[in-house]
């Protein structure tokens, strides 16, 4: 009855730590966030599988002296677990090298060399002798591993598996004292001591112990990385929230600004016609009271009136299109031709202030702008020219509007003779809201690199070959 009790107590043991295996390994497959170490999954596969073999082995050997191959393999896969535990705790503190990781595992092929030699020509006292001896070497090392270990990981499942390693060390010690005193040689079953028996199974049963604590150690890690996990998760959604606030206050203020600019813009750009229209009125008044009715000259004012609040239209219409974010709709025309319609416009204020307008347009060559967009900035550029010689006192004042075209790109320039643009100022002048002139609203400038910039061109400030100020805008040829 002797050998199916032990065997049972071998069986019992493998069934707890194979369902130890199961339970661990279900777990860490549905987290999935930190993989296990190969090492301690493989010393408790090794392990569970040797209990199983040297259960049956128990059964149905005979002569303990005398073991059969089983026992060969099932001590081997003994050695191969506590070697991969103890290759486990050294990972703990420090990188296993793969130099080291096949020292160690090249170590069971000698195991199993020497062992298979003691089965067939040593006895069940000196196998033993050599597991135990094998046992208190690896248990010795792995507790002072895991005491450097504590030191800086208090873990209290690391403190379990130090003591229960510690309980092992014990009784694989008791083992080696109770066959020390044994004066019988042991060949059958029934002549094992039963202190022999007992110090066995306790040391087996710690063991079990310790392969719990490696599990709960690693489970606490789990544990722990999913709350981390679970923080960082907290921590994004926050940031992902405070972004999307963010993006939503930008695209508020975005549209905020371009609804101000575009009111500031209109009330800049509505400044001249409307004026036009009141002086115009006012002349007209001014006719009728004092009784003169000449159809052709009221007839001339009221056209400049008409002239005056379509203009004011094609500047609301231009500029509502400005602020929109689609693209610019592009139609070809001819640039010079373009600029030659606006000097009916800009002519007469130019010569009330005495100001000559010279053009030099170069190129015949269609482009692909929009022409009231295009036809604003380019207002702007020569009403600035204008307002800048009014408030000199030079002589003779003038204005050069040039073209020219190259294979890429075509230029259009705006230069006068006037003072120019100081240099601390020269930085800011295509700013919103900045502008150089006391009466200024820095809208002038700023709109016309908005409309250039829709255009995909660019504008830039230059002192003019006069000293005055120069405005070049540059646009790309696009196939038409």
């Amino acid at each position: 009855m002797l050998k199916p009790l032990i065997a049972l107590y071998f069986f019992v043991l493998a069934a707890i730590q194979f369902g130890l295996l199961i339970g661990l390994f279900h777990y860490h497959r549905s987290r999935n966030l930190v993989r296990p170490s190969p090492y301690w999954m493989g010393s408790l596969i090794a392990n569970i599988t040797a209990l199983f073999v040297f259960g049956f082995g128990v059964i149905f050997v005979d002569d303990v002296s005398r073991p059969a191959f089983n026992f060969t393999i099932a001590n081997t896969l003994f050695y191969v677990a506590a070697i991969f535990q103890w290759l486990f705790c050294k990972s703990l503190s420090q990188t296993v090298s793969s130099r080291f990781d096949l020292m160690a595992k090249s170590s069971i092929v000698v195991f199993f060399v020497v062992f298979e030699l003691l089965r067939h020509y040593g006895n069940f006292e000196i196998r033993t002798a050599y597991m135990v001896g094998l046992a208190l070497l690896l248990f010795g090392s792995q507790i002072y591993q895991l005491r450097l270990i504590r030191k800086v990981n208090s873990s209290p499942q690391l403190t379990y598996l130090q003591y229960a390693t510690i309980v092992e060390l014990s009784f694989a010690v008791c083992r080696l004292i109770v066959l020390a005193v044994g004066s019988l040689a042991i060949q059958r079953v029934e002549q094992l001591p039963q202190a022999l028996i007992f110090f066995t199974i306790a040391q087996l049963v710690a063991n079990t112990v310790a392969y719990i604590a490696i599990g709960s150690y690693w489970t606490e890690k789990m544990a722990l990385s999913s709350a981390a996990f679970s923080n960082e998760n907290e921590v994004i959604k926050k940031l992902l929230l405070e972004r999307d606030e963010l993006i939503a206050s930008l695209l508020k203020a975005n549209k905020t600004a371009a609804t101000g600019a575009l009111s500031a813009s209109i009330a800049h750009e509505l400044n001249q016609p409307i004026t036009a229209i009141s002086l115009n009125t006012e002349f007209l008044k001014l006719k009728m009271d004092k009784g003169v009715e000449s159809s052709s000259e009221i007839r001339d004012v009221i056209l400049n009136i008409e002239h005056d609040n379509q203009r004011i239209s094609r500047i609301v219409s231009t500029l509502r299109n400005i602020f929109k974010q689609d693209q610019a709709e592009l139609t070809p025309v001819n640039l010079n031709d373009l600029i030659q319609d606006l000097m009916p416009i800009v002519t007469p204020q130019a010569k009330d202030c005495g100001i000559q307008i010279y053009l030099n347009l170069n190129g015949s060559n269609l482009i692909a702008i929009n022409s009231n967009e295009f036809s604003q900035a380019i207002l702007n550029l020569i009403n600035n020219a204008i307002q800048s010689l009014s408030n000199t006192n030079i002589q003779n004042k003038k204005i050069d509007i040039s073209t020219s075209m190259t294979q890429h790109e075509v230029t259009l320039s705006v230069a006068d003779n006037g003072p120019g643009v100081e240099e601390g100022v020269r930085g800011n002048l295509f700013n919103l809201m900045s502008s150089n002139k006391k009466d200024g609203m820095g809208l002038g400038l700023w709109l016309s690199k908005h409309i250039v910039d829709r255009h995909q061109g660019s504008i830039r400030y230059q002192v003019s070959q006069y000293g005055g100020a120069e405005f070049v805008i540059s646009l790309p040829l696009k196939p038409i």
